[in-house]
């Protein structure tokens, strides 16, 4: 039967042969001596490549396959952009700082076969196995040392190895839920174990999100090629953490948390990625505290229990008491809610000496004696420098070799050393040699080529319930930019998606679990913990003082050297209310004195970062809030704050020692302007109505409180509102002109801006409108009415706090009295109600009634 045409706007697969000929022949060759993972000995591809390349999809019109890659790169790139995936990047000049760099993720995968993953699984599963019950056995009974397949020496002396630990029997009995092994392919096609992560490996955010990003680029080769899902390994491991938590509640639903070192951790992105992933709250240790041997979660409503870790904060930084005093990362306590078992963690504390290199010239040994077996999966040939017969066998053959440190030097792995750099006869026991392996060759798309660099993959062993060990399909495969260089991503390495064939079924598991029944529902409560929302707070006051600052900032640029002069009292209001906000800096001459001199100051303000109270200085706030929150804003919100204050910086970009002119800095400010208009649409539309959003809700009505009262404030004490310029100004600041215009026509009198400014309950700007809502969203907040008194009585209990027919029969003066005073009793009530808001919900010793 004749295949059905494609219809004009289907695109099918591309050619086969064409795109394997495109593969071919844009790859330059593979150094001799090394494994290709692309093509075979005689230069034409490898299986598994012609069968992906089958897979490409059709080109669109008029473009060729290479063209189409090179269009599916850049949609790369520009989904990771969009995506907000970044890593941190560590300087070593300390005014650099932490930088954050978006994720780099090449575009083609690694392709590894049904038979080459049954032989990876089989050595990571034996693998995972031996390090469980080595730390059962050298935190217990401690036989590999008294029959001597570990030298005490070795192990006494990382400071991985945590005496505290010892005769401690984790909840369940499992120290290991999830390991990761780095392994890499030699020039014979074997696989070679090169490194083993135990305390908090990561990447698994990032594996992830590399998938989702791919496999989209190429559904038909991900399809046909039978590329077996990863869903279920995500799963296992929440259900694994879970099942062990549910004994340390007692059988009540457990509370779970991620536990990260913050914003600034290298690996933050996927922190707040995977926790979004499993459902669990994203914490820093400053969110928990112990009390009574039993680990608490500080929440807006109190201190709730939690049960189980999944931690990603190395083990010297868990706990300053008993570990690294100097730590600001860790939970004062930790260890000793652990030794209670009153806390599961994932992994539980005192695994990092088995990162060591220097283990694996012991796993032989230890692989016969534990499991009666020879290891599955070879390791780098490696000695122990401390060990005498070792570094004597070792010593006249260092040539073709590596010198690595035994023990963690400064960071978390053990640093590749120069031999000429170090003495090992002065410390033997601080060294270790290994072998050096070539690894294999992926292949990366770039320029209309493909080139082949040095790839190493990342796989994570993840256990389940009952104590068996499941791999992961698939991994975090990292190239290196040369031979000699490193897959690190701190030292100019990328990532590729690894795709695992199968010859079985695919999976089709989701992370969906079973479905909830009514009883489950009450204990899905995502809780808030004290952090997010002082940083949900302060989202909501910077994305209002933005607002009003921009809006401030383009009046006073309009109104230098307008047309028709305004009077001068409105130009000395605009000049005390530019420098009260921070737009202006103190002692710089008025618009009066000279306005030049002024608009200077205003324009050089406008982009300084480090100004307290600048534009630029409240975005960068804005952004760091958002940033602490990644786990909890869409992408679109966070990706528009972080794109609002680039576009800004860009907008106001001048020639060396030299300032934007008024125009441009005006078309920045109007650009702005559109964002945060956004930005509020985000905020009050598209957040669901939890105790955050309240909070959020609650800073920026504060915010707005101050603002526009300051600003009534500063129009009277300067007598601005005696002309019409004044108040049509003030209206303009107010956002509210077009609806006095409107309603009152040509009375443009003090006691018709009353009227829609400080008494409209229907104006969300007026000081009616704002006070109405607070009180609203106030008496919404977390706590009993009772509780909530104190911050109700800060405000007016009804109205704005001044009534109509108090204005009647009063002239201009006397209004101009009564609003002042009300406009100064306003800003201060803003200022206090936040100062309590603060001290209510976000500090735990003058917070709301604790549960415990």
């Amino acid at each position: 039967m004749p295949s059905q045409n494609l219809l004009p706007f289907e695109r099918g697969p591309a050619d086969d042969g064409a795109a394997a000929h495109v593969l071919a022949s844009r790859a330059l060759a593979a150094e001799p001596g090394v494994w290709d993972e692309l093509r075979q000995g005689d230069g034409g591809l490898r299986a598994l490549w012609q069968r992906f390349a089958r897979g490409l999809p059709a080109p669109a019109a008029h473009a060729g396959i290479a063209e189409d890659l090179d269009r599916r790169l850049a949609q790369v790139a520009q989904r990771i952009r969009l995506d907000g995936v970044t890593h941190n990047v560590f300087s070593e000049d300390p005014a650099v700082g932490v930088a954050a760099r978006p994720w780099s993720l090449e575009l083609l995968p690694l392709l590894l076969s049904a038979a080459d993953w049954a032989a990876i699984e089989a050595g990571v599963v034996q693998r995972a196995e031996l390090l469980q019950r080595m730390l059962a056995d050298l935190y217990g009974p401690q036989r590999l040392l008294h029959e001597g397949l570990l030298p005490p020496a070795l192990l006494l002396r990382h400071p991985g190895w945590l005496r505290p630990m010892v005769g401690v029997r984790p909840p369940g009995g499992g120290h290991l839920f999830i390991v990761a092994f780095d392994l890499a392919r030699g020039p014979d096609g074997r696989w070679w174990l090169i490194a083993q992560r135990t305390q908090g490996p990561s990447g698994l955010g990032y594996v992830l999100h590399n998938r989702l990003v791919i496999a989209r680029q190429f559904p038909e080769a991900f399809r046909e090629l039978r590329v077996q899902h990863i869903a279920s390994s995500y799963r296992r491991l929440l259900d694994t953490l879970e099942q062990a938590a549910r004994e340390v509640a007692g059988g009540a639903a457990p509370r779970v948390v991620l536990l990260t070192p913050g914003p600034y951790s290298e690996t933050h992105f996927e922190h707040a990625y995977l926790a979004s992933y499993l459902g669990v709250p994203l914490v820093e240790g400053g969110d928990l505290s112990v009390r009574g041997e039993r680990l608490f979660l500080q929440t807006v409503e109190g201190l709730e229990p939690v049960h189980g870790v999944l931690r990603r904060i190395d083990d010297h930084w868990c706990d300053p008491l008993e570990l690294r005093p100097d730590s600001a990362l860790g939970v004062p306590g930790l260890l000793q809610a652990a030794r209670a078992g009153s806390v599961v963690m994932a992994n539980a504390l005192g695994s990092a000496f088995l990162e060591s290199p220097a283990i694996q010239g012991f796993m032989p040994g230890i692989a016969q004696r534990l499991a009666g077996e020879e290891l599955r999966m070879p390791s780098l040939p490696t000695w122990w420098c401390g060990e005498a017969a070792a570094w004597a066998g070792v010593r006249g053959e260092l040539a073709g070799k590596i010198v690595r440190g035994t023990y963690p030097g400064g960071g978390r792995t053990s640093p590749v050393r120069d031999l000429a750099d170090v003495a090992i006869e002065d410390d033997p026991d601080a060294w270790t040699i290994q072998g050096r392996l070539r690894y294999s060759r992926a292949p990366i798309w770039g320029a209309g080529m493909l080139t082949a660099r040095p790839a190493m993959v990342r796989v994570y062993a993840i256990a389940d319930g009952g104590g068996r060990w499941h791999v992961l399909p698939g991994g975090m495969t990292r190239v290196a930019p040369r031979e000699d260089g490193s897959v690190s991503m701190q030292r100019g390495g990328t990532s590729l998606d690894t795709w695992v064939l199968t010859d079985g079924p695919v999976d089709t598991f989701s992370m969906l679990p079973r479905p909830l029944q009514v009883d489950d529902l009450a204990e899905r409560r995502r809780p808030l913990s004290s952090r997010t929302g002082e940083n949900l707070f302060w989202l909501g006051r910077y994305t209002e003082r933005t607002e009003q600052l921009v809006r401030l900032a383009r009046a006073t640029l309009l109104h230098i050297d307008a047309d028709g002069d305004a009077p001068p009292a409105v130009m000395q209001a605009l000049s005390a209310l530019a420098v009260r906000t921070g737009l202006a800096p103190a002692g710089v001459p008025t618009l009066l004195q000279s306005a030049h001199l002024f608009e200077r100051a205003v324009l050089a303000g406008l982009g300084d970062g480090q100004g307290a109270l600048s534009v630029a200085y409240d975005l960068a706030a804005l952004e760091r809030a958002s940033l602490a929150l990644r786990e909890r804003l869409s992408p679109e919100h966070w990706g528009l704050i972080r794109s609002m204050r680039e576009a800004f910086a860009q907008g106001l970009q001048a020639g060396a020692g030299e300032l934007p002119g008024r125009a441009q800095a005006l078309a920045a400010l109007d650009r702005l302007a559109l964002g945060l208009g956004a930005v509020t649409g985000a905020q009050t539309d598209r957040m669901t109505r939890d105790h955050g959003w309240r909070l959020l809700t609650v800073g920026r009505l504060a915010e707005r409180l101050i603002g526009v009262a300051t600003r009534m404030q500063a129009f009277l004490d300067a007598r601005a509102l005696a002309s019409v310029a004044g108040i049509e100004l003030l209206l303009e600041l107010f956002d509210s002109l077009i609806t006095f215009r409107a309603r009152y026509q040509r009375h443009e009198d003090l006691l018709a801006l009353a009227d829609l400014l400080v008494l409209d309950s229907a104006n969300p700007r007026a000081f009616a409108g704002v006070l109405r809502r607070l009180r609203t969203e106030i008496g919404k907040l977390p706590g009993p009415p009772q509780t909530l008194q104190p911050l109700l009585a800060l405000l007016p209990a009804e109205g704005a706090g001044l009534a109509l027919e108090s204005l009647r029969g009063a002239d201009d003066e006397a209004v101009a009295r009564a609003l002042r005073a009300l406009a100064a009793r306003l800003a201060a009530s803003g200022a206090a109600l936040a100062d309590a808001v603060g001290e209510r919900y976000f500090t735990p010793a003058h917070g709301v009634d604790q549960r415990v």
